[in-house]
């Protein structure tokens, strides 16, 4: 049992009368709480072994693009870049017309990077934020899709972009993937926390209808999850070969299916495929640079709300 010690308050005009003052508690927080933690030499190590296993590959593909196809292939590989990677660089790009492909890849990611952000934000501020009837069935068809193989649609999407009038052309690769289901649960999961409906209903008392709502008040919450989705859209979006591959002619191919005409010879010359694999990484490397920052930014910014 703890005891506490009496402490006598006196008033203007009454005697003085003695209060019990209870105990201070000892705090629950160590001196140095909710500061940064520091690492130690096993973290720092585990680090670097992860690292140097990420940049592993493509340093790899650096070192073979730059040698001959018969130095690549010896029985002791080189290790450190040769002088030989302007060469490979030019004969991929001029054999695989890498430059029309490239500006396909842009166009064709890009678009679908655009659509898949707006369609999927809207959606899924719609299904974690708006009541309307069906919505938990209609949610749970979207979740349902992700359980389908992508190669069961293969057939009737092609038949379907042939009727249209769309064979070898992007509309054929952009159009189908401009919103994706799992864009939609990704954004509604994320609206359901980041964005309390306190918020919503003093934008409606304020007068603001739901196209302003989406813009002045759904679009500042969802940027965090707005840039990973975007990066992660750009990217799959960057590397998709099987799709562009049958719905695309060979005249007018994006970056993978040019990478795919540049090995399919009956000898390819293993380090000119890799110097075409160089040129395919850089501008997500590019991207990822320039982007990079606000991406993490908005990473950390969306793991501390709540």
């Amino acid at each position: 049992m703890t005891l506490t010690s009496p402490t006598k308050v006196s008033e203007p005009g009454l005697p003085a009368r003695s209060v019990h003052r209870a105990p201070k508690r000892p705090s629950r927080f160590r001196p140095g709480a909710g500061q940064q933690l520091k690492g130690g030499p096993f973290a720092y190590a585990a680090l670097a072994v992860i690292g140097i296993g990420s940049l592993l590959p493509l340093y790899w593909t650096l070192v073979a693009a730059s040698h001959t196809q018969d130095e690549v292939l010896a029985t002791t590989p080189p290790f450190l870049p040769g002088g030989r990677l302007i060469h490979n660089l030019d004969a991929a790009w001029n054999q695989a017309h890498l430059g029309k492909a490239i500006v396909n890849s842009v166009i064709v990611s890009g678009c679908i990077t655009v659509a898949t952000l707006f369609f999927c934000t809207l959606a899924g501020y719609a299904f974690a934020k708006m009541r309307f009837r069906g919505r938990n069935i209609l949610m749970t068809g979207v979740i349902l899709t992700l359980t389908i193989p992508p190669q069961l649609s293969v057939v009737p999407l092609f038949m379907m972009m042939s009727d249209i009038g769309w064979g070898g052309d992007l509309e054929a690769v952009i159009f189908p993937t401009l919103v994706s289901a799992f864009g939609v649960f990704f954004m509604r999961q994320y609206l359901m926390e980041a964005l309390p409906y306190e918020l919503i209903e003093a934008a409606k008392i304020d007068g603001a209808n739901n196209f302003r709502i989406v813009l002045s008040v759904v679009l500042p919450v969802a940027r965090p999850a707005m840039m990973v989705l975007g990066m992660l859209t750009f990217v799959q979006a960057w590397n998709d070969f099987f799709w562009p591959y049958l719905a695309l002619s060979q005249e007018n191919p994006t970056l993978q299916v040019a990478l795919g005409q540049l090995s399919a010879s009956y000898t390819p010359d293993t380090s000119i495929v890799m110097a075409g694999a160089l040129i395919s990484t850089l501008p997500l490397l590019v991207v990822f640079v320039i982007f990079g920052k606000q991406i993490v930014g908005g990473i950390m910014s969306g793991a501390v709300k709540g």
